[in-house]
């Protein structure tokens, strides 16, 4: 995929930005021809997926699709990630967020560190745009400077409607703080692992579609107590082979059917294709 020639680093105010609100957004990845190899991307891993599997309920891809890594693993993204959590981080999560036109699902609000047991606190998200986004077809939103507050309050929501079960009340939002991550195909946002965010229905007639790309340095430990999955594929530099285990560079391409999967459950497609 042909990188945009915008690309650049990090600057400091965007630095403080994250530091302070919690997210970045509008970072230049692809190229326009880029963009169309993106989208061709899409369509052609979410076409391998059997009948009545959700994408949206797929995760993985990183460790089950050499496709999908090599995505993950190219060199402007990482360099965003980089000038945010040093030169020593590791990839451990890979997923699509899908909604069609006239989709009514809804992500409520939330923290994604409610749902990781990893201590330290400390991933970045990669947001990239398939398609352009922007409130009017869905795009996330967030709660600026939510990140300061550690924890709020999830109570279980099982509305047939919501991609996750678990949501933040509205009375704790602060409405004044609510920011739409409007991106271009082919752009990326960042944001915190504790950034308050959700997204409404797509009642528009366009398509979005967002690839999460999650991030840590290598200092973060995983509680395989819970998450006896969980394996992560070096990204930048150096990671401690003692504290989580470590998933190989796919060797082919596989399709992840559901939330989690350890990494050896893809070789045998590896074989076969």
């Amino acid at each position: 995929m042909e990188i945009s020639k915008l690309v650049r680093r990090l600057n400091d105010n965007e630095i403080s930005q994250y530091e302070d609100k919690g997210y970045i957004k509008g970072l230049p990845v692809f190229s326009k021809s880029g963009v169309k190899d993106l989208q061709k991307f899409f369509l052609d891993l979410s076409n391998r997926l059997p009948a009545g599997v959700n994408i949206n309920k797929t995760n993985m891809w990183h460790k089950a699709s050499k496709k999908f890594y090599d995505l993950a693993h190219t060199p402007a993204i990482l360099d965003y990630v980089e000038d945010l959590l040093g030169s020593n981080f590791f990839l451990w999560g890979g997923q699509f967020f899908y909604k069609a036109a006239k989709s009514k699902g809804v992500v409520p609000w939330h923290q994604d560190s409610q749902y990781w047991p990893l201590n330290p606190s400390n991933s970045v998200t990669v947001w990239l745009a398939v398609y352009d986004t922007d409130k009017s077809n869905s795009a996330m939103k967030i709660v600026s400077e939510s990140h300061k507050t550690k924890r709020f309050l999830h109570k279980f929501n099982d509305d047939k409607n919501y991609d996750l079960n678990q949501e933040v009340s509205n009375d704790q939002i602060d409405k004044e703080k609510i920011v739409y991550m409007n991106l271009k195909a082919g752009e990326i946002s960042l944001h915190s692992d504790a950034l308050l965010h959700g997204s409404d229905a797509n009642y528009s007639n366009n398509p979005r579609c967002g690839i999460t790309l999650r991030y840590s340095p290598s200092n973060v430990k995983a509680d395989l107590s819970e998450w006896p999955f969980f394996s992560v594929q070096i990204a930048r530099g150096e990671t401690n082979h003692s504290l989580n285990p470590i998933a190989p560079m796919p060797r082919g391409e596989a399709t992840p059917v559901k939330g989690f999967q350890f990494h050896h459950e893809f070789e045998s497609e590896w074989r076969r294709n």
